[in-house]
């Protein structure tokens, strides 16, 4: 069992954007930061539902492969479930659909708990109002010996990285210029310490950084 981290960014160093508007919730800049992670065949497979076989292969659908295999659980932060855009609307269900990408269960860091939600495909989502160690035991007490995924936003991984708790990071630097928003590094000094780093290059341009332990 290993507690990882996926995450994309910019090449300045932003996991988040700030050109959302109502009409576009994610805004431009999302779709250029998550393109190539977006055109791989297994995300199309896993997150559209898409058996044609189209999709990019290569490099980052490596990577994006590597993201499903083995998650027992996953931890995820209130503004990765959505609850920022609806958080007085108790039936909202999150935007990741009917049947969510992760097959697993999901625990939601929120000041604000409610109760549990059980979605098609495996997911239910937990919403808990604690700190990343306590989320980490319960969401290891579920996993089956299977890892632990983090997977955001960028506030919430940063909590985990400085609290010391992440054995395998992984970052997808897309070679584009936000200029604002969430800085992943912040706050991250000597991070690399302890950690063994490899850097792949994919066909796309986007640079793959790997921590590991």
């Amino acid at each position: 069992m290993a507690v990882r981290v996926d995450l994309m960014i910019s090449l300045d160093g932003f996991a988040t954007t700030t050109d959302q508007t109502p009409e576009a919730p994610f805004g431009e800049d999302w779709s250029r930061l998550v393109s190539a992670y977006v055109a791989t065949r297994t995300f199309r497979e896993r997150v559209f539902k898409d058996s044609s076989g189209a999709g990019t292969t290569g490099v980052d659908d490596d990577y994006a492969k590597a993201y499903f295999a083995n998650v027992g659980a996953e931890i995820m932060g209130a503004g990765m479930f959505g609850l920022h855009a609806f958080p007085d609307d108790p039936n909202w269900r999150g935007w990741w659909g009917d049947e969510p990408p992760f097959r697993a269960p999901v625990f939601v860091l929120t000041h604000k708990p409610r109760a549990s939600i059980k979605m098609a495909g495996g997911t239910t989502f937990h919403f808990l109002a604690t700190t990343p160690t306590e989320a980490l035991r319960q969401a290891v007490a579920v996993a089956d010996g299977k890892d632990v995924r983090v997977g955001g936003g960028a506030s919430v991984v940063r909590d985990f990285l400085k609290a010391g708790l992440v054995d395998h990071f992984h970052v997808a630097i897309t070679p584009i210029l936000l200029g604002r928003g969430i800085r992943l590094w912040d706050d991250l000094r000597g991070l690399e310490a302890g950690y063994t780093v490899k850097a792949e290059t994919a066909e796309s341009g986007i640079v793959h950084l790997t921590f590991r332990r």
